[in-house]
């Protein structure tokens, strides 16, 4: 927990008198942050209790109140986290539900908001991981900028008898209602908050437009690189039994809460790895490596974003979607595979993933010059981005709602454009943290070349006009024009979709969760 303090020696909010340690009154107490650079910075507020000890695998319930002055100048601690890329910040305990906020001017009003949802496949990701610094986003944009914490893996999403499903997605709604409720006191403006996020964050968003409980939080909704990763409760079930079977226990409230969390989390990496060679177990849900992700539980997340956004759901929030050109490559080069797949392995990625009986042949006639190893890389970039991301604009469309659509083009500079267009690039450039370790996993140790930068640029401005009044800069999806995108490259441009061949394999498909094999 953070250290609550006594009045004694406040210097008052900033707001326009520029004074080093704003303060704000939150509906449970006062904050006390840190002026950076001409911002107001509030870090670690807590928007729930702690889910842990009782609240353990439970619905987020309301932070306590406090009395005096609250220090927010520290991130709150990192949830436990899986998977390769570890968390940052020296902050321990655990308080994982916590957000924080940038904000050029919280003594003034009216200011468009913008709540950054971290990715991280739905296992790991942490608020205060430098790649999400928002002060260059907020200063440049004028924006009341949120970034939140919230719980991932087993803690978030494992199937248990006894816990309520999707409790990441719960923990993301008590964050948007901390926001409606709060966030006037940092000068932000309720009626104008855009959700934004990329990944499984921006997975999280899709959900969230068709989650009832959701509506009316947010106006607009940005979603980088929306996975196609929904489970069955079927699935999801035996998924966890297999979690908690490793671990010598049930996959029930009372078996895991015997479990350390962090020690949870370390036993969902090596069932990541695991999984792409269990196939006849787990279907093609295998070949993504990705153990916890939605449940579509009939509950709070009655169907997919797909099938619910036709029907208007959501057509009154106004969506920015889009995808890098090259979403999975990436992860090929950087596991060292790119130069093993043969044909037969593109040939069991088609039969996994291809859209219909007819889906392997018609991929190969879309690409007949492709080689094995480009048509496995492309019908993996479609499942899991770019065709979701897509159809979500379509889907969004089809319902009365207004959706942009964008690819980013520029390669990654490192390893020479190896990566290409890369999954993941697209963050580092809209906050502008060039130098974070995970950005640095994109952009090497050299200079930023000048004309990413401009692209990075782009990206701001465009992002920035969007959530400020709903027009990036270019038209909104319509078939009827080519489906225009916005072509974020060395010369940005605004052009049909460009990725036609795998449009026309997908059409007249849609995303459907994973399940067990029959």
């Amino acid at each position: 927990m953070s250290d609550v303090t006594g009045v004694t020696g406040v210097t008052g909010p900033t707001g326009s008198t520029g004074l080093s340690r704003p303060e704000v009154r939150t509906d449970r107490g006062t904050v006390r942050g840190r002026t950076e650079d001409g911002l107001a910075v509030f870090r670690g507020i807590p928007y729930a209790q702690p889910p842990v000890g009782e609240l353990r695998f439970m619905a987020p319930r309301p932070a306590h109140a406090w009395d005096g002055v609250r220090d927010a100048a520290e991130f709150g601690p990192p949830p436990p986290q899986s998977g390769p890329i570890p968390a940052t910040g020296t902050a321990t305990g655990d308080d994982w539900l916590t957000l924080n906020v940038w904000s050029p001017d919280p003594g003034g009003s009216g200011l468009p908001v913008l709540v950054w949802i971290l990715g991280g496949g739905y296992v790991s990701g942490h608020a205060g991981d430098p790649l999400y610094d928002a002060g260059l986003l907020a200063r440049q944009g004028g924006l009341v900028v949120v970034t939140v914490n919230y719980r991932v893996g087993a803690e978030a999403s494992a199937q248990l008898e006894g816990a309520p499903a999707n409790r990441g997605l719960l923990d993301l709604i008590a964050a948007l209602e901390w926001v409606q409720g709060n966030i006037a006191g940092f000068g932000g403006d309720p009626a104008r908050v855009t959700v934004a996020g990329q990944s499984s964050g921006a997975g999280s968003i899709a959900t969230l437009l068709a989650v009832p409980r959701a509506a009316g939080l947010f106006r607009r909704a940005t979603a980088q690189s929306v996975p196609g990763l929904y489970t069955t409760p079927a699935l999801a079930s035996a998924l966890a039994a297999e979690l908690a079977g490793s671990l010598g226990t049930t996959p029930t409230v009372a078996g895991l809460a015997t479990i350390d969390p962090w020690r949870l989390a370390e036993a969902i990496t090596p069932m990541m790895y695991g999984l792409p060679a269990q196939a006849d177990r787990w279907g093609p849900l295998a070949r993504t490596g990705s153990p916890f992700s939605v449940v579509v539980d009939g509950d709070l997340v009655p169907e997919t974003p797909w099938t619910a956004l036709p029907d208007g759901r959501a057509s009154g929030v106004d969506l920015l979607t889009g995808h890098t050109r090259d979403e999975f490559r990436p992860f090929l080069v950087m596991s060292g595979g790119r130069d093993k797949v043969t044909d037969e392995d593109t040939t069991a990625a088609l039969n996994a993933f291809a859209p219909g009986p007819d889906g392997p042949r018609a991929y190969r006639a879309a690409y007949p010059d492709a080689t094995p190893v480009e048509l496995f890389e492309t019908v993996h970039s479609d499942v899991l981005f770019r065709m979701p991301s897509l159809h979500l604009a379509e889907a969004h469309t089809a319902g009365g709602g207004t959706a942009h659509l964008y690819e980013l083009r520029r390669p990654a500079p490192v390893l020479g454009g190896a990566l290409g267009a890369a999954h993941g690039l697209d963050v580092s450039l809209l906050f502008g943290t060039y130098d974070a370790p995970q950005a640095r996993l994109l952009l090497g140790e050299g200079p930023v070349p000048e004309d990413l930068l401009a692209v990075g640029e782009e990206i701001r401005r465009s992002w920035t006009a969007f959530a400020t009044h709903g027009d990036p800069g270019w038209p909104a999806h319509q078939a009827a024009d080519g489906r225009l995108t916005r072509l974020l490259d060395t010369e940005p441009s605004t052009a049909p979709y460009p990725e036609e061949p795998s449009r026309k394999v997908w059409e007249g498909r849609t995303v459907r969760p994973y399940d067990l094999p029959a």
